[in-house]
Order: structure tokens, then C-alpha cells, then sequence
């Protein structure tokens, strides 16, 4: 099994920083699968606020941040065989719908998110991609249907916008 880590999905993905929920990629099959890991750490800056007297349910990883990563895998997957790590140049991701989403527990700090996604359907530069996110075997997350739509920058930004890039 080859792993892919963090030079490999920042080469791929835009995303950097503390946005950057997904920490490593295997089980590549370009155009039909990929699974994805994250691994919740105490550390996250989503934490921070948490004073001395939190509880272990304060620790809950926040739903929105389990789907942003499986999210990122679901992106991972679409652009695989065509990376653009410049979210000022060429094709961009923009993330359509979610559909059918199922909420089935939570993580917690030491969990490590197992995202697995799969492409339903690719027409163009659009893709509709599903799967779930699994914590020790057991699933928290279910997509149905995530649509990701790839679009020239240049396209999306206006005559002004395009005027401070050249400068």
C-alpha cells in the first residue's frame, strides 16, 4: 500500500494551515476510490476556548470539521490525476451540494477520522462523489451525494480582481 502524506495533498489541494484537515491518503484508485485520515488531536485550534473546567463532551470534534475533511478527500479524489495547488490559477474546486448526510457519533481527541469516498459520477469537470468516515471501525459520517465542480479562475474573478493579480 502506497502512502501519500502531507507534500502530496498540499501538492494536490489549496488548503494549508490550520484549514488543512487531511493528514495523509491511501487506497488510491484515480477516478473510482481513495481513502483519507485525519487524526483528532487535543491540540486543534477548534479547542482553544476550552477552559480548565471542560468536560470530556466539550471535546466532542465538531461535526462541520468531520465533514470538512471527509470533504477535502472527496476534492482529493476529483482533482487526483490533475492537481492545482494554486487556488489563484488554473482550476479551481468549488464545492456544490451535500446531500443525504448522516450524522452516526462523534470523534474525540486520539481518534483517527477514516475517510472513504467514492466517485458516483464524473461529467465534465463535475463530479459527484459518496462515502463515509469510520472512528475505530464505527461510522459517524455518511454522503450521499457531494457534488465538486472545477472552474478556471480566471472565469470566476471580476475585471478588477484579474487587474491586482497581474501586478
Amino acid at each position: 500500500m502506497t502512502v501519500h502524506g502531507i507534500d502530496r495533498i498540499k501538492g494536490t489541494i489549496p488548503h494549508r494551515g490550520e484549514i488543512l484537515l487531511v493528514d495523509r491518503v491511501t487506497d488510491v484508485v484515480p477516478g473510482e476510490s481513495l481513502t483519507a485520515y485525519k487524526a483528532v488531536s487535543g491540540n486543534e485550534p477548534v479547542y482553544a476556548p476550552l477552559g480548565q473546567d471542560a468536560t470530556a463532551s466539550d471535546y466532542a470534534y465538531p461535526t462541520s470539521l468531520v465533514i470538512e475533511s471527509w470533504a477535502q478527500s472527496a476534492v482529493l479524489l476529483s482533482v487526483w490525476e490533475k492537481p492545482n495547488p494554486d487556488v489563484l490559477a488554473g482550476k479551481v474546486e468549488l464545492a456544490g451540494a451535500i446531500n443525504e448526510v448522516v450524522v452516526g457519533g462523534r470523534a474525540r481527541p486520539g481518534d483517527v477520522l477514516e475517510h472513504r469516498v467514492r466517485l458516483v459520477k464524473a461529467a465534465g469537470e463535475t463530479s459527484v462523489l459518496a462515502g463515509e468516515t469510520l472512528v475505530g471501525g464505527r461510522e459517524v459520517l455518511r454522503v450521499g451525494a457531494f457534488v465538486v465542480a472545477l472552474r478556471d479562475m480566471a472565469e470566476l474573478l471580476s475585471a478588477p480582481d484579474r487587474a491586482l493579480l497581474k501586478v
